[in-house]
């Protein structure tokens, strides 16, 4: 091979190994994008926190792996009292403002990895705690519906009192054959309603619960 031929293959292999490199790094990018989007795709946009779409997922993973280990599973369901009069009152973006500050304020009382906070609607929130009693999950909704008070966000259209409160329902179990994600969270909810029906800023357990 003469100099000049064993030239040009060192060039071709460089290359070569150049446009490998950059078929790489483009593979790589175009995963990082999609991963991104995909949590996008989770996220609620006002609040920055797993959407109600995450939140059923998550529900149906947490309620399976329950199943199998015999652990509890609770859930939280929280309303803003009296919202449609706070929008109202204030205009809609000191509305976005005030969900954007309960949801972080949610956010902020929860210490464990697994424990969720969900925008479930409109001014509505879930919450999936795995691994937690109803006892435990009372104790978390009582801290939740104080640290929201102890904010002093002003509502002067309140009926309960002259500051942004939460009601909240609360639900929980040891998943079996005869019980479901759904139900749990339609027993959470219908707590939610006694919550309100009862006055407000309150945390209510569902009946049954206090049967057992």
């Amino acid at each position: 091979m003469t100099p000049i031929e064993c030239a040009n293959r060192i060039r071709l292999c460089l290359i070569q190994v150049n446009d490998i490199s950059l078929a790489v790094k483009r593979e790589r990018l175009l995963r990082e994008q999609a991963e991104k989007l995909r949590s996008l795709a989770y996220l609620d946009g006002l609040t920055g926190i797993p959407n109600r779409r995450r939140m059923d997922e998550y529900l149906t993973d947490e309620f399976k792996r329950a199943a199998r280990s015999g652990a509890p599973l609770s859930v939280i369901m929280a309303d803003i009292d009296y919202f449609k009069s706070y929008n109202d009152s204030y205009g809609h973006q000191e509305g976005d403002f005030c969900l954007q500050r309960v949801a972080n304020a949610i956010k902020a009382t929860l210490r464990r990895p697994a424990d969720m906070v969900a925008r479930y609607g409109g001014e509505e929130f879930a919450l999936i705690l795995p691994d937690t009693p109803i006892d435990g999950a009372v104790m978390l909704a009582e801290e939740i519906r104080r640290h929201i008070e102890n904010l002093n966000i002003l509502h002067k259209t309140s009926k309960v009192t002259g500051h942004v409160t939460l009601s909240l329902g609360v639900s929980g179990i040891l998943p079996n054959a005869d019980a479901s994600e759904k139900s749990l969270l339609a027993q959470a909810d219908t707590a939610l309603y006694q919550a309100k029906t009862n006055g407000r800023n309150r945390v209510v357990v569902y009946q049954e619960q206090l049967q057992d």
